[in-house]
């Protein structure tokens, strides 16, 4: 039995706010480096704090997951938030104060990555809840959220960007705190509430007594039992260190070795973020009405090698602005499906531990992704390097949908019934 706001209310809210704290994220991302470049001057010390910062956010998504089941992902996600804007405040209270020496800079960094990454999972583990309350289907709603991610990755380091420019970067980062303070009080008023039956809270006794690192070993033995959830989380692994790889380092050697400088840069990356926001779009509105592992192979070939195969025999600047279009269209289509298929295979006691387990192991390899791509190419060059990375994005990606348990990819749950909300309007219809 659910306690409840209208249910475009909790969709409406859910897509608030991650559009809020994932726009304030991206302000941070491009602010807190920056800070420390212009402090410091030292290009070391930058690359230390946003090290700091990513290893324990993936560390963290791992860790929460037992704690997300135990406390419900809203009161979860609504502390994550309240911790983050307390961590990233502090960073600006202190710059204004003159005492935020660099050891507190990479301390705060720190946090911020053990508070940002469990509030991410949080609130996507609250998908299946909204949608359902709203009576649409997985994909859609991940299409949604997928669209407002890939604008948050578009606007937000354009909007950083200016920030930093017009006023200071130390402002951007007391935006962020706002964000999600906002994000927190946007999830605590709109999301669903479940109050269990009487059933359900007898079952839930035993859970609620069982050990911290029991609940962690069961979502780990889910997932190393379930061979397409295993499957994709290793896949994750693998394109997420590459996609690090390729638009930390990759890029900015290719532009460099070409001419193309800062300009190219920014190009290719407003064409690839325009496009994909377009991807995310027509996703939501198609993607849960088409057979997934097609979809899936298809979007992967397009988005995948080729992208690299342009960057490795420099063709024209068209030519690789033409093939970012496509990989935007294309890329938007993956991450439904995936969402959707990890949302109804995991089951509901267990959801934000596998879930949280699972977008760990995809992020382990972000971190090591621009170190790793550095030492390749200063080893071969970047021509070798980028028809690797395409190689082996075919690999992690194509080949092993091609197997038999990857069919499971097409199955589907009966669709839920749409819940009319209390003034007789009709839900959005799928």
């Amino acid at each position: 039995m659910r306690t409840s706001v209208a249910p475009r209310v909790s969709l409406y809210g859910l897509l608030s706010a991650y559009t809020v704290s994932l726009f304030g994220t991206r302000l941070t991302m491009i602010a807190l480096p920056w800070l420390v470049l212009v402090t410091s001057g030292s290009a070391s010390q930058t690359g230390l704090v946003v090290f700091a910062e990513a290893v324990p956010l993936v560390l963290g998504k791992a860790l929460a997951g037992p704690l997300i089941d135990r406390f419900g992902a809203r009161r979860f996600s609504v502390s994550a938030d309240l911790a983050s804007a307390a961590v990233i405040a502090t960073v600006p209270l202190c710059h204004w104060l003159g005492v935020l020496p660099y050891g507190l800079l990479l301390a705060l960094s720190t946090l911020l990555g053990l508070a940002r990454g469990p509030g991410d999972v949080a609130k996507r583990t609250l998908t299946p809840e909204t949608a359902e309350a709203a009576g649409m289907p997985l994909e859609r709603v991940s299409g949604m959220v997928g669209t407002l991610e890939r604008l948050a990755g578009t606007a937000g380091p354009a909007a950083g960007g200016a920030v930093v420019a017009f006023f200071d970067p130390v402002w951007a980062l007391a935006v962020n705190a706002v964000t999600f303070l906002v994000s927190s009080l946007i999830i605590a008023a709109t999301a669903p509430r479940r109050a269990p039956a009487p059933a359900e809270a007898a079952d839930a006794a035993p859970e609620d007594e069982e050990r911290y690192l029991d609940r962690l070993r069961a979502g780990l033995r889910f997932l190393r039992q379930d061979r397409l959830l295993r499957s994709i989380a290793v896949m994750l692994s693998v394109t997420n260190l590459i996609d690090a790889a390729y638009g930390s380092l990759l890029i900015p050697v290719w532009a460099k070795e070409t001419g193309g400088g800062p300009a190219a840069i920014g190009a290719l990356g407003s064409v690839f973020g325009i496009a994909a926001v377009g991807g995310s779009a027509l996703a939501t509105a198609l993607a849960h009405r088409l057979r997934r592992r097609p979809t899936y192979v298809i979007a992967f070939l397009l988005a995948g090698p080729p992208r690299f195969l342009v960057l490795a025999f420099h063709l024209p600047l068209w030519t690789v602005l033409a093939v970012a279009v496509l990989d935007g269209l294309a890329i938007g289509f993956v991450n439904p499906i995936l969402n959707a298929v990890l949302m109804e295979r995991i089951p509901r006691p267990l959801l934000g531990r596998v879930s949280a387990l699972t977008d760990s192991v995809g992020s382990a390899g972000v971190p090591l992704g621009p170190i790793l791509a550095g030492f390749l190419v200063s080893l071969a060059g970047l021509g070798p390097v980028l028809i690797g990375c395409a190689a082996l994005y075919l690999g992690s990606t194509v080949l092993p949908a091609l197997r038999p348990h990857w069919r499971e990819l097409d199955d589907r749950p009966p669709s839920p019934a749409v819940t009319p909300e209390p003034d007789d309007h009709k839900a959005p219809a799928p």
